[in-house]
């Protein structure tokens, strides 16, 4: 065997997900919203003019394809750095490499740090001259959000980019591309994969392409030919493969599923809410998805009724976001059972929903004017600023009008008989309050 087999056998052995990655703006998948044709990051690209920027969004959505897409399309030189196992002196090594190159070839350094909330101050403060010179074009990918997770300074100097999860569509035609492409993919078989194989990967991958593309070649490469030669990946394989067996749904029912959910909610049916949860998570839905509906249900539904309603939802995401699988599905039965036991009130959603209709159609300006902000306005307005009522000063309330002339008598908010309303009213009732 020569260096070239060698070679061959090298790139055979390149998981399908890594081979399978997307090398120009043509061929990748999802994100329309920030690489559309006419969109401000493909220009970019495309004029060579990307400044540094973050990429943030879930795993296997295609950050890092992202990277290497402006690596391949630019002239300069591209290095590659993870926040786990790089250090000072790397981000040193790479700023050095980077003057020399643009001193000697005046040749632009882009550097790629993946994982980039997991640097710290030190690491962080290393790599800011180098961003704000212009020594190198910083481009961060990372599955937090760089506002909360990074330090303020780097994501000050960045364009963040926000990526979404991909779809099952989008999951879908990237499989199919895959199993039919003999220079990458698996074309090269004598591959056939069943309509439901694809279905059940794509929707059990959670929008990761790299589980996906994992998930199918495992299937393809474990499945013995028939007698004619040809392998059938079918819905089993495809089962076996992620190991998640599927309960079968097909869009429509999962859709109907997911709204029997929302209606159990509303309907305080906690039996019917847990079931159709189970369902819907053993059949491959997100989990984060139906936290994200009780929490939405809790202010919409329950609202007002229970406020503590709304802090239980929330604290289930957030548990379920750190504990993952199996565990994290206790946190969220709480919720579930929370939201379905409390109280109910609509209020909330009605005053949302009338104060928006008003904010468009009347959209009265003229803020009254012992309300406005007076520390910079002129004489006659400080005058009017002596107007204002300090409610403490009345005991914690005093009736006054707040809203502009127009909108003056509307009540967007009206308490209904339920729960802690039952209070809101006592204490209006308390207050004084006309409305």
């Amino acid at each position: 065997m020569d260096l070239f087999d060698l070679a061959g056998n090298a790139a055979k052995n390149v998981p399908l997900a890594e081979r399978m990655r997307a090398n120009t703006l043509s061929e990748f998948l999802g994100q329309e919203h920030i690489v559309s044709e006419t969109g401000l990051l493909r220009r970019a690209i495309k004029l060579d003019r990307l400044g540094s920027c973050i990429f943030w969004g879930p795993p296997g959505c295609g950050k890092t394809t992202l990277a290497n897409i402006i690596a391949h399309g630019t002239d300069g030189n591209f290095q590659k750095l993870n926040a786990v196992s790089s250090g000072v002196a790397d981000v040193k090594r790479v700023i050095d490499e980077a003057r020399t190159n643009a001193k000697l070839y005046g040749k632009k350094t882009y550097l790629l740090l993946d994982e980039c909330h997991r640097f710290n101050k030190a690491q962080s403060d290393s790599l800011l001259p180098a961003i704000e010179r212009g020594d190198i074009i910083f481009i961060g990918s990372t599955t937090e959000n760089p506002y909360a997770s990074m330090t303020p300074a780097i994501v000050s100097r960045c364009r963040v980019f926000e990526l979404k999860r991909l779809s099952d569509e989008n999951i879908k035609a990237a499989l199919k591309r895959a199993a039919s492409d003999k220079t990458k993919g698996l074309g090269n078989y004598n591959l056939e994969v069943e309509e439901a194989a694809y279905d059940h990967i794509a929707r059990v991958s959670a929008g990761d392409l790299r589980v996906a593309y994992n998930a199918l070649e495992l299937a393809v490469l474990t499945t013995e030919p028939d007698g004619t030669g040809k392998i059938k990946v079918t819905l089993k394989d495809a089962e076996e493969s992620i190991q998640q067996k599927a309960l079968s749904y097909d869009e429509q029912m999962y859709y109907d599923m997911l709204s029997a959910f929302c209606k159990s909610l509303r309907g305080s049916d906690a039996n019917a809410a847990l079931y159709y949860m189970q369902r819907l998570v053993k059949g491959g839905c997100d989990p984060l998805l139906i936290a994200r509906r009780v929490i939405a249900h809790s202010a919409e539904d329950v609202g007002m009724a229970d406020p503590n309603a709304l802090v239980v939802a929330v604290s289930a995401f957030v548990a379920f976001e750190k504990m993952g699988l199996p565990e994290g599905l206790l946190p969220l039965t709480e919720a579930i059972i929370y939201v379905c036991e409390a109280e109910k009130s609509n209020s909330v959603v009605m005053a949302m929903d009338e104060s928006a209709r008003d904010a468009v159609n009347v959209k009265d300006d003229n803020v009254p004017p012992w309300v406005k902000n007076a520390v910079f306005g002129s004489e006659e307005d400080k005058k009017n600023a002596a107007k204002y009522l300090y409610p403490h000063n009345f005991g914690g309330y005093v009736e006054q009008q707040y809203l502009p002339d127009s909108l003056k008598d509307r009540v967007y908010y009206t308490p209904q008989n339920n729960g802690y309303e039952n209070t809101v009213k006592e204490i209006r009732k308390r207050k004084g309050k006309k409305r």
